[in-house]
């Protein structure tokens, strides 16, 4: 399966090993539809024992991506404080901040409350 195939179906990068920009350390694993046709079970005991995403192509392009139910949750968890610091750069540039005294004042009364 050819490598460059696969790369232009795709605006990140991900199958010359970068996303973003940022190199990955390994080449991701990839496998056709039908090999996960004929061995579900496997590929899903290959996903949890590596904890690395596997690509799944259908007609030498990359159709999907399959990773653990654990990797799938650190990355949402992962994007979402990624949201959360771009949202307070946002607000920072834009003068939207609060005095650190107010904001552990708010703490300190939050926390004899409860």
């Amino acid at each position: 399966m050819s490598e460059k195939l696969l790369t232009t179906c795709h605006k990140h990068d991900t199958f010359n090993r970068t996303v973003g920009g940022v190199a990955m350390s390994k080449v991701p694993n990839i496998i056709p539809i039908t090999d996960l046709r004929q061995g579900a079970a496997t590929v899903l005991r290959r996903v949890r024992a590596s904890r690395e995403p596997v690509f799944i192509t259908q007609r030498g392009r990359a159709a999907a991506v399959m990773m653990s139910t654990e990797e799938y949750e650190r990355s949402e968890h992962d994007k979402e404080l990624l949201l959360l610091l771009a949202r307070g750069e946002k607000d920072i540039s834009e003068g939207k901040t609060i005095e650190l005294e107010a904001v552990l004042a708010e703490a300190r009364a939050l926390l004899k409350v409860g």
